[in-house]
């Protein structure tokens, strides 16, 4: 018997009411809490002691590609610290505007300090009512968005070929809504844990709206696809044997908020723009520990599990940040060797809660980067976008004169280059070990795939060489007066004029 399930319509297209705003105020972030304070002092040296950072470490280099802990933290923990620095500014996307503001003024302090506790997304939205601005309306989600094709895709939900993007446009724009609730059912943990519909949907549009959208990698269609990978791995014989439906939940929640608000930048570049999230979490996971608190926030928020005895809702808020806070590519070494160590010495055993927890920390790892491990035709999405993420943070660096970040400059870096070494240095170690705990076809279905793409990757970039020494020659003739006429505009720019070739400027962000 087919069981329809009717989702609530939650009016998506009213402006957030004030008192929802205020309540991300009863979140705290003080260092002193045992479950939201910055991490132990103590931790940081073990933390950065697996990470090499010679120069000529080329893992090293890869793994800095997406985070860095190589700046220690500051001793004293200021929350409230402000100066003039125009990077504390928390919408990036305005950032080219509000450089040329000033320092601000002590009127808008508190207003300030208010903003700290929304989200990007939800500080952006205040501020567009507020100046007055027209907002962007989302579409509204439909219960026919589980009919025709949609409906179709999510009977075949764990293929490992998931075309994400078909799927995200299928359901007008809310794929990690759709697909999370659809998972959610399958596993019958709606029903198992008693959730409240109306508080779900709610959770679910929230956290949608959180991911940047404007993102070209880090946004909602990504953390739809990183759950829909989870799933995949949830299913593997090894792990559906012994996960209870406690970690299922759990992984779901995590895979689906893994990212939430990203801001679509790095860590070292919060870090060298002295962002309030930096001081918050002592240069440390700073990313992964504002996603973790932003998804507790939204939890509390909807009350989603608010039915539940105080202390299961705490360890489950704990046992999440313990997921997220995995996802950390500047702890990829950590990770790694104590996966290859278990390994070894054939010492997991599953039906140990604190191995199946590692695991699942090891399957969000696995989802977050399995990017290279699809398909020809996504994977080149997927690498497509995340190094133009790369490449407009390196925009914004160069235009407000910052160091560049390595892999963030589009002049030298080419995505093939960068999608190659990111292969070789940390997604075949990482699925390499995978494959060693769970040998089986989606295994190596994955590497086969990593192997193509890598080759295809290598292909193109030969090609592109080849086409780059043939256009030379054809150039030679002009080489001497293109020469002249570079010396001609060096000279006016040095007599007094400025050069008429512009720094790149980033579209947005973050």
């Amino acid at each position: 018997m087919e069981v329809c399930y009717q989702l609530p319509v939650l009016p998506l297209d009213r402006p957030v009411p004030k008192h929802v705003l205020s309540r991300r105020g009863a979140i705290s972030f003080s260092s002193s809490s045992s479950l939201f304070g910055a991490p132990d002092p103590r931790q940081l040296s073990q933390r950065r002691g697996a990470i090499s950072y010679d120069s000529s470490d080329q893992t090293a280099l890869y793994i800095r590609m997406l985070g860095d802990v190589r700046v220690r933290s500051q001793v004293g923990f200021e929350p409230e610290r402000r100066s003039s620095h125009p990077y504390l500014c928390i919408d990036f996307r305005t950032l080219h505007t509000r450089l040329g503001c000033g320092s601000t003024s002590a009127s808008s302090a508190p207003e300030r300090r208010v903003h700290r506790l929304l989200s990007f997304q939800r500080y952006l939205h205040s501020s567009r009512l507020l100046r007055g601005l027209p907002q962007q309306i989302p579409l509204h989600i439909l219960d026919e968005d589980y009919t025709g094709q949609a409906r179709c895709m999510l009977e075949k939900v764990g293929n490992w070929n998931f075309d994400i993007f078909l799927f995200d446009r299928l359901t007008n724009g809310n794929g990690l809504i759709t697909l999370t609730f659809h998972l959610l059912n399958q596993y019958g943990l709606v029903e198992l844990f008693q959730l409240d519909m109306v508080k779900l949907w709610r959770f679910l549009v929230m956290v949608q709206e959180d991911y940047h959208s404007d993102n070209p990698y880090h946004n909602a269609v990504h953390a739809a696809d990183v759950t829909q990978a989870m799933y995949c791995y949830l299913q593997e014989p090894m792990l559906a044997k012994y996960l209870t439906s406690y970690d299922i939940l759990l992984g779901l929640v995590a895979a689906a908020t893994h990212d939430l608000d990203h801001p679509g930048v790095n860590q070292p570049f919060l870090i060298k723009t002295d962002h309030y999230l930096a001081t918050l979490y002592r240069n440390t996971s700073v990313l992964e520990n504002h996603h973790w608190k932003s998804a507790v926030g939204l939890l509390r928020e909807t009350g989603l599990f608010s039915h539940l005895p105080a202390e299961d809702s705490l360890n489950m808020e704990r046992e999440l940040g313990s997921l997220i806070l995995a996802t950390d590519i500047s702890r990829q070494n950590d990770y790694l060797s104590r996966f290859r160590t278990h390994l070894d010495q054939d010492n997991l055993c599953l039906s140990n809660a604190s191995h199946r927890h590692f695991i699942l920390q090891m399957a969000l790892k696995c989802a977050d980067i399995c990017n290279p491990c699809r398909p020809w035709e996504l994977s080149k999405q997927w690498s497509e976008k995340v190094t133009e993420e790369f490449f407009q943070q390196g925009d914004i660096e160069k235009k407000h004169k910052l160091e560049v970040s390595p892999l963030c400059d589009r002049e030298k870096n080419t995505v093939g280059n960068i999608q190659i070494g990111f292969m070789t240095y940390v997604a075949e170690p990482l699925f390499a070990e995978w494959a060693r705990f769970s040998d089986t076809r989606l295994s190596q279905t994955m590497l086969g795939h990593m192997g193509l793409n890598k080759a295809s990757w290598g292909g193109l970039q030969q090609e592109q060489t080849s086409v780059s020494e043939e256009a030379e020659p054809s150039t030679a003739g002009t080489d001497t007066e293109d020469v002249a006429a570079r010396r001609e505009g060096n000279t006016a720019t040095a007599a007094g004029g400025t050069s008429s070739k512009e720094i790149p400027q980033g579209n947005r962000e973050s």
